[in-house]
C-alpha cells in the first residue's frame, strides 16, 4: 500500500486551528509596554509563548517596543545557539506531482514544467558533486506522486548515504515530502532520516482551499495538518513545520505555526526541531496576486517573534531570500541556512550560473557557492557548522528539548561546530576562506574556559588537521 492509497489519521487527529479565534486575537488593541516586556522576559527565560502572548507581540505598533522585540530575539538567539549557523543543501529528487497548488511551478496543471525523477545514478552524481564541495547535510525534496511512496523515499535516502567521495560523506538526510501514513513514516525512519518536514503552506482554511483545489490529495487540510502527528507516532521524533508567507496575513500564519508547535509539544513531549517561513517567489507558469505580500521589515519582525515564541526551535531561512536579507535575518533568530543551492532537477551537475526556471519549483534569491557563503559567515563572526551529532546520539525530540530549552545544547554544539568547520577548512576551503576560518577558530578557542572538554577539543582539531581522522564529535 502506498502513501497515495491510504488515508490514515493519528490518535490525536484534530483541527486545532480556529480561524475566527486567531483573527480575533490579532484585532485586539495595541498592548501596553509592561505587558510586552513581561512576555519578552518570559522568552528570555527559555519558556515557549502561548497564542495570546504571541498575539501581543504581533500587535505591537510602537517603534521603541518593536526595537525591544528585536533586541530580545537577538539576545535569545545568542544564549541558545551562540554564533553558530548550521548549513545544508536541498536536493530535488522528483518533480512529478498530482497536486495543483496555485503557487507552485510543479503543479500538475502547469504545462511549462519539465518533469523528471532522478535515477539512482543521477542521485549518486548529485551527491558526489555536493560532497566534493564540502556538504554534510542534505534535505531531499519530492513532489507528491504515487511513485514517490515511502519505499521510494527510503531507497533514495539509502542511495545518498552510499556515496563517499574522498573525505566527503553525507551524515544527515532530512526529508521534505508529502504526508505519509504511520507505516510509511516507519519505513523512512528505518532508512536513517533526520528531520521529516511538512509545510502546511497556509493555516487559514479559506486560503488553503483556494490554493489547493478539490480533488487533489493536498486539498485535505486535516490530513496534512495531522501528518507530523503520525510521524511522531511512528517514531520520527525529529520533525519540521513551515508556512509559505504571502498567501494570507503574515501575522495569522505566525500564530498558526506557534499553535502547531504547541500542539506537537503538548501531545508528544517535544515541539518541532525546525520552523521554516519562506516568502513567495516568482515561479514558472505561476501568476498570483500580491495582496498579502510580506515586506522586508515584516519578514524580520516575524522571524524575531518566532524566535521569542519558540526559543528551542531552529529557524530556517532559505536561499529564496537575497544574500543581504539572509544576513539581516541571521541577526534576529535564524540558526540554519542552505548554501550553494541549486533546485533544478540535476542542477548540481547540469546547470551553469543561470537558473533554469522551467526545471525548478521557484526562483532563488541566493545562488552563491558554498565557499563564498561560508567566507561571508566567517567574516561576520559566525561559526559555520555541519554538525549532525545530536541526531546520531539520540538527542532528538523530547531529549532535544531537555537539552535545548535550558540552553545546555551549547555545550555540545559549539565544539562540534568547530570540528566540522575544521574539516571544511582542511578539505575544501579556498585559501581566502581558510584564512578567515583559522582566525575564527583561534578566537573561539580563546574564549572557551579551560576544561577537560577544551583539552579534548584541541586534540580532535589537531587530528583533523594532521591526519585522515574525521567525524569526531561530542
Amino acid at each position: 500500500m502506498t502513501a497515495m492509497e491510504s488515508m490514515e489519521y493519528s490518535r490525536n487527529a484534530f483541527d486545532f486551528i480556529d480561524d475566527q479565534q486567531l483573527n480575533s486575537k490579532l484585532r485586539e488593541p495595541a498592548p501596553e509596554a509592561g505587558e510586552v516586556r513581561r512576555i519578552i522576559a518570559k522568552s528570555m527565560d527559555k519558556q515557549p509563548l502561548d497564542l495570546d502572548e504571541t498575539a501581543v507581540l504581533l500587535r505591537v505598533q510602537d517603534p521603541d517596543l518593536l526595537q525591544e522585540i528585536f533586541a530580545g530575539a537577538k539576545e535569545l538567539k545568542r544564549q541558545v545557539y551562540g554564533n553558530r549557523i548550521v548549513l545544508f543543501a536541498p536536493l530535488y529528487i522528483g518533480s512529478e506531482c498530482v497536486n495543483d497548488c496555485q503557487y507552485c511551478a510543479f503543479r500538475r496543471g502547469n504545462p511549462e514544467a519539465v518533469r523528471r525523477t532522478l535515477a539512482s545514478e543521477d542521485i549518486a552524481a548529485q551527491v558526489k558533486s555536493l560532497e566534493d564541495k564540502g556538504h554534510k547535510r542534505l534535505i531531499l525534496v519530492f513532489g507528491e506522486h504515487p511513485r514517490y511512496d515511502a519505499e521510494f523515499i527510503a531507497e533514495s535516502v539509502r542511495e545518498v548515504y552510499k556515496v563517499k567521495s574522498g573525505h566527503g560523506e553525507i551524515r544527515r538526510v532530512n526529508i521534505n515530502a508529502a504526508p505519509l501514513n504511520t507505516e510509511g513514516f516507519r519505513k523512512v525512519k528505518e532508512a536513517g532520516i533526520g528531520t521529516y518536514q511538512i509545510f502546511q503552506e497556509t493555516y487559514h482554511h479559506p486560503t488553503y482551499a483556494e490554493m489547493h483545489p478539490q480533488g487533489t490529495r493536498k486539498s485535505d487540510y486535516l490530513y496534512r495538518l495531522d501528518g507530523l502527528n503520525r510521524a511522531m507516532e511512528a517514531g520520527c521524533d525529529d520533525v519540521g513545520i513551515g508556512a509559505l508567507f504571502g498567501l494570507y496575513d503574515w501575522r495569522f500564519e505566525v500564530l498558526g505555526l506557534v499553535a502547531h508547535a504547541l500542539n506537537l509539544q503538548n501531545n508528544y513531549g517535544g515541539g518541532p526541531h525546525t520552523i521554516s517561513f519562506p516568502r513567495l517567489r516568482p515561479a514558472s507558469g505561476v501568476k498570483l496576486e500580491e495582496h498579502w505580500r510580506v515586506s522586508d521589515e515584516e519578514f524580520l519582525r516575524l522571524i524575531a517573534i518566532l524566535r521569542l515564541a519558540v526559543p528551542y526551535t531552529g529557524l530556517i531561512c532559505t536561499a529564496r531570500e537575497t544574500p543581504e536579507m539572509r544576513r539581516r535575518a541571521m541577526e534576529f533568530g535564524v540558526s540554519q541556512i542552505d548554501a550553494g543551492s541549486r533546485i533544478e532537477l540535476g542542477g548540481y551537475t547540469e546547470s551553469g550560473d543561470a537558473q533554469i526556471m522551467e526545471r525548478e519549483q521557484f526562483s532563488l534569491g541566493d545562488i552563491r557557492g558554498l565557499d563564498t557563503v561560508i567566507r561571508e559567515l566567517l567574516e561576520d563572526g559566525y561559526v559555520p557548522s555541519f554538525c549532525t551529532a545530536c541526531y546520531r546520539l539520540g538527542r532528538t525530540g523530547e531529549h532535544f528539548m531537555e537539552f535545548a530549552i535550558p540552553g545546555f545544547i551549547k555545550r555540545y554544539c559549539d565544539p562540534n561546530a568547530l570540528t566540522t568547520l575544521t574539516e571544511y577548512l582542511v578539505d575544501y576551503a579556498s585559501a581566502e576562506t581558510r584564512r578567515a576560518g583559522e582566525k575564527v577558530l583561534a578566537d573561539q578557542l580563546a574564549e572557551m574556559e579551560e576544561s577537560e572538554q577544551k583539552k579534548q577539543l584541541r586534540e580532535r582539531l589537531r587530528q583533523i588537521q594532521e591526519s585522515d581522522r574525521r567525524d569526531l564529535y561530542f
